[in-house]
């Protein structure tokens, strides 16, 4: 194959002064008009307002090229558009070629007959999506939730573009992937598809080539791994000997063979080359009957794992921005916190190559679910149709992928079957997409990895409610949408908890990425529009300030709401794995953000880390040292205070696939130190067990000293692992007894760009960060909490060279005490 790049030198015409201006491709209008100065960014501000009325434009794209006559010498050429966005019209010389409906369709069209030697013309006229919409039929009053004007159901383009309760609308349009020409001759490799099949010393891969022309083919190949040849073969049949296994993060090594295979024609020339990465695995989600209904649990090579792990969002309102080094940041901040589990949500897009190359390579499972969200969608001949082709190809091209664990058929939309089930027509077009369509196209072109009709999805019908705690999976949003108190994670009992979240606001540095300082009110006109969740204001504070007193300033605010969220996850997840093996898995919501807002994700737009982030590398971590307060704080009448903790109970959970064993360590104490009591006992760390240690009564210390004025550390130092240390408290943070003693800090340069901060006090101090506000450090770990007199270090790495000086002078220490 001889293909010719078509990414350079398009020109876009500028409806408002008719003027041709250099376009970039990859891209979109929006940042095409961003970079020419004809918009501002869109991300700044209430500027999201004032760029509505780009989605009711068309717009035009032009290329013209000289032709690399050499690929006239093969028998077909063929233009080829990874992803036009979304309803377009391309002409070749004056010739229409095609027209597309589909961004998440690559498109091949076959253009030798209009090609010319020399100069060539290309045009792709995008009609606005809006318009499209508008000219579609619209089946009755569409049920589409997140969507402020109506009709996003009626287009196959990225869902989320119209609008989220975390993202702005955006609905752009562009050549948002690669467009090149491709010249071939006699028959082509589309995609391949390979079956694993696993001996006792031996694992035999099976190919089958979907190609272009015909359905046999000839073929011969070689798998490598760490560049030294480990089988060669002919035919469609390869044997690897003693074989490497590839394991999700956490659990073993991601070993990835390089298989290369060549397609021969009659008189054995090479005419066409496919080449991937394939790591050696098994994947079944294991759904058998036990004492709890029906398990829901991913078993890999054998051994059920519990799912760590975040849902994923696009990582750009204009996805065609997010290069490899943005994901590779993004996923390995995933697998730093111990995740081993991304589900792609299917509001969004399906990924990059970029994307699943390095879920492969850092070991990251993907619940893949097809890009269907909160609303009901139509099915008649036209849409069932463009679905087919969307399906196929997706299927196609990421059936191979070592990290693919799961198809979904949509997001939530089992959540409105009360809206399906009110006619026949609705009924019958949700289960014609979702029941028979793409389960047959998942069963007919992979065959090996389970289908999954909706998430959350409850086995026993969908019309029996969507959250089954005896079967599938769940969304839980009581604690948040319901504002159910946090503790009410603690009487659930899913059998994997697929969705659930807690909000927080920008810190101060990314909120002022797209607002002055004057604008920093959660209430103001500006940070509105930063704020996608209509009541999301009201719960953040309502859930913050049961937990904490009123912040004193914005900073205080952001630092307190992301404490109370890191606190949810917390009660949630350690619930959940302390749950195991009836609970089998926990993504919380949401990994990533699209744009700088206030959301439920644990990494901001800029990558920086919230507080929630660094306490998912003690809740996801290895062995995982949980304690649970026996009690509870509420509120009587007349506003009086009911607190009722007691006691705690001390677990264990581990999931590293080497036994530990260790040590832990008690110590009830004042705020000031004075160790009141104490214990300790030897443990046995063992895989997949969730162990209750120790279970303690305080009443008695608690009646003495009361609740306000004393809490509990526990420690776990295992032999192997990493120790951990968790605090628990007998009261909310805001009745606590906190001195204002101020905390030591010591910097020491231990390289060119790395600095270990030490800080200690002589009493508590709750939530403690270290930051270099603007330089754009990494902690090895961040809001911890400082005990009575026991130092602690953190060490900070900057992506450029600091001197000891500049770190004394620019670290930034704040804990609980400073938020009031």
């Amino acid at each position: 194959m001889k293909t010719q790049s078509l990414n350079s030198e398009w020109t876009f015409l500028s409806p408002k002064d008719k003027q041709w201006l250099p376009a970039e491709v990859p891209g979109c209008v929006h940042t095409d008009l961003l970079r020419h100065e004809l918009i501002p960014d869109p991300y700044w501000g209430r500027n999201e307002l004032d760029l509505q009325h780009l989605e009711e434009k068309d717009w035009t794209y032009r290329l013209d090229f000289d032709l690399d006559e050499s690929l006239l010498e093969q028998t077909y050429v063929d233009l080829v558009a990874e992803g036009l966005d979304t309803v377009a019209t391309i002409t070749l010389n004056g010739t229409e070629v095609g027209t597309t409906e589909n961004m998440f369709i690559g498109h091949r069209f076959e253009v030798k007959k209009l090609l010319q030697t020399g100069s060539n013309h290309l045009e792709i006229h995008f009609t606005s999506p809006m318009k499209y919409i508008r000219s579609r039929p619209y089946p009755g009053k569409m049920v589409e939730n997140c969507e402020p004007v109506g009709g996003r159901s009626l287009i196959r383009k990225e869902q989320c573009s119209f609008g989220w309760d975390w993202g702005p609308r955006y609905p752009s349009s562009g050549i948002w992937r690669p467009i090149q020409l491709e010249a071939w001759s006699e028959n082509r490799i589309e995609s391949v598809h390979i079956a694993q099949h696993h001996g006792k010393k031996t694992v035999d891969l099976k190919f089958t080539p979907h190609l272009t022309r015909g359905k046999s083919a000839k073929l011969r190949g070689t798998i490598e791994l760490d560049d030294e040849t480990v089988s060669t073969f002919e035919g469609d049949l390869a044997t690897i000997k003693n074989p490497q296994l590839w394991w999700p993060h956490g659990h073993g090594e991601q070993p990835l063979y390089t298989v290369t295979l060549e397609l021969l024609n009659k008189e054995g020339e090479v005419i066409d080359t496919w080449s991937k990465r394939v790591g050696l695995r098994t994947i079944v989600l294991d759904r058998h009957k036990d004492e709890f209904g029906e398990s829901f649990q991913f078993v890999i090579n054998g051994r059920p794992i519990f799912a760590k792990g975040a849902n994923w969002i696009p990582a750009d309102s204009f996805p065609h921005r997010v290069d490899r080094a943005w994901y590779d940041k993004l996923l390995s901040d995933a697998t730093a916190v111990h995740m081993n589990m991304i589900r792609v949500w299917g509001g969004g897009i399906y990924e990059s190559e970029d994307f699943y190359d390095l879920c492969d390579e850092k070991g990251l499972l993907v619940w893949q679910d097809f890009m269907f969200a909160c609303c009901l969608y139509p099915a008649d001949r036209a849409f069932v149709k463009n679905v087919k082709a969307e399906a196929e190809q997706q299927v196609k091209r990421l059936s191979y992928r070592t990290c693919l664990a799961l198809w979904c058929g949509n997001n939530e939309l089992e959540q409105l079957s009360e809206k399906i089930l009110e006619t026949k027509a609705r009924k019958k077009a949700y289960e014609k997409v979702f029941y028979d369509v793409i389960p047959e196209i998942v069963e007919r072109l992979d065959g090996i990895t389970t289908y999954w009709p909706c998430s959350p999805h409850n086995p026993e019908g969908y019309e029996k409610g969507h959250n089954n705690e005896s079967a599938g999976d769940s969304h839980f949003w009581d604690v948040w949408h319901a504002r159910k108190p946090v503790n009410t994670y603690e009487t659930k009992f899913f059998r994997f908890c697929s969705e659930f979240g807690m909000q927080s606001y920008s810190s101060p540095e990314v909120a002022r990425t797209y607002c002055n300082p004057e604008d920093m009110n959660p209430f103001g006109p500006v940070m509105e529009i930063h704020q996608k969740n209509g009541a999301g204001n009201l719960i953040i504070l309502d859930y913050v300030l049961r937990l904490f007193r009123f912040p004193k300033d914005y900073r205080a605010l952001s630092y307190l709401s992301q404490l109370n969220q890191a606190h949810c996850m917390k009660v949630g997840i350690e619930h959940f794995r302390r749950c195991m093996p009836r609970t089998m898995g926990a993504l919380y919501w949401q990994l990533n953000d699209c744009w700088p807002v206030a959301s439920w994700s644990s990494l901001e737009y800029t990558g920086k880390w919230k507080a929630v982030h660094f306490e998912a590398q003690r809740f996801f971590a290895p062995a995982l040292l949980s304690v649970k307060i026996l009690g509870e704080e509420s509120l009587g009448a007349n506003n009086t205070r009911i607190n009722t903790m007691h006691g705690a109970e001390i677990h264990t959970v581990y999931d590293s696939p080497e036994d530990d064993s260790g040590k832990i360590s008690w110590a009830l104490q004042t705020l000031d130190g004075k160790t009141i009591r104490k214990g300790s006992k030897k443990v046995k760390l063992q895989y997949g067990q969730s162990v209750l240690q120790e279970t303690l009564d305080f009443s008695k210390e608690i009646e003495a000293y009361g609740q306000e004025e004393i809490f509990l550390r526990v420690d776990l130092a295992p032999k192997k692992g990493e120790p951990t240390s968790r605090t628990a408290l007998f009261s909310a943070q805001r009745f606590l007894g906190l001195r204002r003693d101020p905390i030591q800090v010591d910097c020491q340069k231990i390289g060119a760009n790395e600095i270990e901060i030490t800080l200690q006090s002589k009493t508590l101090h709750l939530g403690v960060q270290v930051d270099f506000p603007e330089r754009g450090a990494h902690y090895s770990e961040n809001f911890i909490d400082l005990y009575p007199n026991v130092p602690h270090t953190i060490r900070a790495t900057f992506p450029d060279k600091i001197t000891v000086v500049e770190a004394r002078k620019l670290v930034d220490v704040y804990s609980l005490i400073d938020s009031y």
